[in-house]
């Protein structure tokens, strides 16, 4: 295994990364059977010296269901019948979700709704129940 290169300042060693190769499952003939063609890619991202810590919280959020317990990123492709091009796909899937934790999320600036469009929402709610009020039976004086 070679180095990964996410960008700039982060670099992933080979002993982050893990890849097992699988049978991928579903429909595909005889070959489904014979070739172990799908990459199932780890990478110890609670353990990683690279990361720094508010890109692995990120990272964490953005992984969701894949971070599994021990802190790792678990990444399993199965699109193609090569194994050499899944792995691929794994590997950029990987560098594309580092690069998406990267960016750090814009803060939210709270805003307050303007006179007339407070005056817009309340005219709008006495039109529906004057509405709704003329649907009901009449009254028995």
């Amino acid at each position: 295994m070679i180095t990964m290169r996410i960008n700039d300042d982060i670099t992933l060693q080979d002993w982050e990364l893990t890849e097992t190769f699988t049978r991928s499952q579903g429909p595909g003939g005889q070959n489904v059977n014979k070739v172990s063609s799908a990459v199932e890619l780890r990478f110890e991202a609670a353990r990683s010296p690279n990361l720094p810590d508010p890109v692995k919280a990120r990272l964490r959020r953005l992984a969701g269901r894949r971070w599994t317990q021990d802190g790792a990123v678990l990444l399993r492709v199965e699109e193609t019948r090569s194994q050499a091009r899944n792995r691929e796909i794994a590997r950029d899937r990987l560098a594309q979700l580092i690069l998406e934790a990267t960016k750090r999320p814009k803060p939210r600036i709270p805003t307050r709704p303007t006179l007339a469009s407070k005056r817009r929402r309340l005219e709008a709610k006495t039109h529906r129940a004057s509405i709704k009020s003329s649907r009901a039976a009449p009254r028995p004086d």
